[in-house]
């Protein structure tokens, strides 16, 4: 049976978020085929682990569920991956044969999370860490887009000291765009810090807020006649497989955090965690978007297009803005683990969830094995002969 290690949570504002979809997952995986082993990430970046972990009421008191799961590091030694309590005796906890990430937002799903990963030499499931890192940064990800001839909402950027030094020059750049604007922290995900600004004073605020978030903010037009579509990409630069397309209703004038995760205020938060959502799930939704054919083939083509430009892989949503009015459709933004894994995009079309786990594990530890026969280190050691005293120059070379 292949442990799959589900890391979830982290230094985020999406952390609770991150417990949600981590849960929905563990709660999905075929248990037959895998044997899961939950590894919760603390807000202050400590490890945990417990097969209690996948029970979303444990983290409504974060003492109790310290007291009870293992506090502990991963290493790997001999070709397994180790799970060492940090505590007493220093034991071995439990191994796991491959990660299957699933965070939210800054420090972990934006390459953090994969680059750690990496350096261990641990297999995981999901975009790798180029692709993560572009996809959680919207000014990357927009330039990277427009490059490649895909339509994208105009937009500017600027940095945290380039507003507070120069207010005006930053606000005038922005104005040429045009009111109303969207204000975004560039490299956050869940609507968290985004806001609409109709004139210069909701502008001034609306930056302000999305400073608390992010020192790097991006300033988008706002699409007219406006119609939210989705879509996932399930895959690698191999082969892209489409979902039914999503036609996504906000209550808000924008598809806030509210919507997406408290159900426009029904769930309740009790230990930093609504226990009254189900993620992604609970916002409203038209599946599949009503939306004519040719629209629906561009969103298709789009998104097996933008997957292979960021290379991604397992699961990602992308997120479209459509002028229903001028038939156009923009590329808004992807997300490299999305929230639900958009498992609720796949069932339309055949793919129950535990089908969609199954899928993107077994395609990873594929890419994995693949990847190993690759040359990243040469067995020979340059140093070897280094005269260290006389620094470069001191280097036998041979032709």
């Amino acid at each position: 049976m292949i442990k799959v290690g589900v890391m979830f949570g982290g230094e985020s504002v999406e952390h609770e978020v991150s417990i949600i979809s981590a849960v929905q997952a563990m709660q999905n995986i075929d248990k037959e085929k895998y044997e899961v082993v939950p590894i919760y990430i603390t807000k202050n970046k400590e490890m945990y682990t417990a097969a209690f972990l996948n029970d979303i009421e444990i983290y409504q008191d974060m003492d109790n569920l310290k007291r009870y799961a293992k506090n502990v590091t991963m290493y790997v030694k001999d070709n397994r991956i180790i799970l060492q309590n940090k505590k007493g005796l220093r034991k071995i906890v439990n191994d796991i044969d491959i990660v299957l990430p699933i965070v939210h937002g800054t420090n972990v799903e934006d390459g953090t999370l994969q680059g750690y990963l990496e350096t261990l030499g641990v297999p995981y499931v999901g975009s790798n860490v180029y692709s993560a890192s572009v996809g959680q940064d919207k000014v990357f990800m927009k330039q990277i887009f427009k490059s490649s001839g895909l339509d994208t909402p105009e937009f500017v950027w600027f940095f945290e000291n380039e507003y507070l030094e120069n207010k005006d020059a930053v606000i005038k750049n922005i104005e040429k765009l045009g009111y109303p604007v969207i204000v975004k922290p560039a490299r956050l995900g869940s609507s968290i810090g985004i806001s609409k600004a109709n004139n210069k004073d909701e502008l001034i605020n609306a930056i302000e807020d999305a400073i608390e978030y992010d020192d790097k903010i991006i300033v988008e037009e706002v699409i007219e006649n406006l119609i939210e579509v989705n879509a996932s990409a399930l895959g690698d630069y191999n082969y892209y497989k489409v979902s039914e397309l999503e036609e996504v209703k906000a209550h808000d004038v924008i598809l806030s955090y509210n919507d997406k995760y408290l159900g426009n205020g029904k769930g309740k938060l009790k230990g930093g965690v609504s226990t009254g959502s189900k993620g992604m799930v609970s916002a409203d939704r038209i599946i599949p978007a009503d939306i004519d054919k040719k629209l629906r083939d561009t969103v298709i083509e789009m998104t097996k297009e933008a997957a292979r430009i960021l290379n991604t892989s397992g699961v990602v949503r992308i997120d479209y803005l459509i002028d229903k009015k001028k038939k156009k459709v923009y590329i808004n933004e992807v997300n490299t683990i999305p929230g639900s894994l958009a498992f609720y995009l796949w069932e339309p079309v055949g793919i129950s969830y535990r089908e969609l786990l199954d899928s993107i594990i077994t395609s990873a530890i594929k890419n994995y094995k693949k990847k190993c026969k690759k040359v990243y280190s040469f067995d020979s050691n340059i140093l070897e002969n280094c005269n260290l005293k006389g620094g470069t120059k001191g280097v036998k070379r041979s032709n």
